[in-house]
């Protein structure tokens, strides 16, 4: 199959990251693969997605990093969506809020056109697009998520402040990595104000319970076709504990990742957002679980799938390209039968 990975640059993509891991498990599956960066994307006067891309064929690599270095050396080719058979939508709008506020739903708009030429699009870009920020996470059931408020106004985040005892996570609508989460309590009660301000700047305050379990980081955990991903017998899941004095998980915000195991409790959690997740077409998504809350659903481009297959000496890409490869198949026998967003998810 024909298979394209749209990431925010090809400058700032690391040839350890999760998407040129599920390229090279692709490549290493005799695929046809292309990257895109967002900025390489463009509409052609016959009505089909025309894109800049760069890919390598026919060499033999031990590795994803010298498979991902070497695509980064090649020249720009051209690829169409007539050319296509799947096209992953990788990249993260968060990192472009202030840099590049046009590529934020660059990707979505393009992926429906690629979408409407018969490509098949993962994850679904229209539901992407209506999940461009946090406020997604509030369509699911809410027994699993901690008491949040989303707000602009100063009275009504402090009066939320003051029922959750004087301890509360504040952070932006919009963003992800870790960026602008602060962890407010009695003591700096006095820039509570001033926090609010600085957030506002960008949008809606999220303004959510604390819960305690949180001092032990949170796990992650991947989820395929609306499913935990597993592969030879081990879960796609880690824990991230937090950095010293530092509330958040995340791995580029200095958290550490460590191997977890399965319990009843996070199936129980998966189970939960699953109907949502295959109704929408999220393919590929990560959870984020604190305690028996889930705290984040990251459904653009969820990253330490590598990390995770490290850990546990699994190749956690491949069972991810199999899933697309039988997509591609049930494509071909329905031809324009099957919905975009119900084929994302068989």
């Amino acid at each position: 199959m024909k298979i394209a990975f749209i990431i925010n640059d090809h400058k700032t993509e690391k040839p350890n990251y999760t998407t040129p891991g599920l390229g090279y498990a692709a490549y290493k599956r005799d695929h046809d693969v292309y990257f895109i960066g967002v900025g390489e994307l463009s509409y052609a006067s016959k009505g089909h997605l025309s894109v800049r891309c760069k890919t390598i064929k026919d060499i033999n690599f031990n590795s994803q990093e010298t498979y991902f270095r070497a695509v980064q050396k090649q020249d720009f080719t051209k690829v169409s969506s007539e050319d296509l058979d799947v096209l992953l939508l990788r990249n993260n709008p968060a990192d472009e809020i202030n840099k590049r506020d046009w590529a934020q739903n660059a990707a979505y708009i393009f992926g429906e056109i690629a979408m409407r030429n018969g490509v098949i699009v993962l994850n679904h870009p229209t539901s992407l697009a209506s999940a461009i920020n946090k406020m997604y996470f509030q369509h699911f059931p809410e027994i699993i998520r901690p008491k949040t408020i989303i707000s602009r106004d100063h009275n009504e985040i402090k009066e939320f402040f003051k029922k959750q005892k004087q301890k509360m996570i504040l952070k932006p609508l919009q963003g992800s990595g870790g960026t602008n989460v602060f962890m407010m309590d009695k003591k700096n009660e006095h820039n509570l104000s001033q926090t609010i301000d600085a957030i506002c700047r960008d949008g809606f305050v999220i303004a959510q319970e604390y819960l305690e379990e949180a001092t032990n980081g949170d796990t992650r955990l991947f989820l395929m076709n609306g499913r935990p991903l597993e592969f030879d017998g081990k879960f796609a899941m880690m824990q991230r504990i937090n950095s010293s004095g530092d509330i958040r998980s995340n791995i580029h915000a200095g958290g550490k990742p460590s191997s977890v195991k399965m319990t009843d409790q996070i199936m129980k959690l998966a189970d939960i957002v699953k109907p949502k997740l295959v109704q929408d077409g999220m393919f590929l998504v990560g959870i984020d679980i604190v305690g028996d809350k889930l705290m984040e659903i990251n459904v653009f481009s969820p990253g330490g799938l590598n990390i995770t297959g490290q850990m546990y000496d699994v190749d956690f890409c491949t069972p991810v390209i199999q899933s697309i490869e039988k997509k591609v198949y049930y494509k071909n026998m329905y031809g324009n039968y099957l919905f975009n967003s119900r084929l994302a998810t068989l």
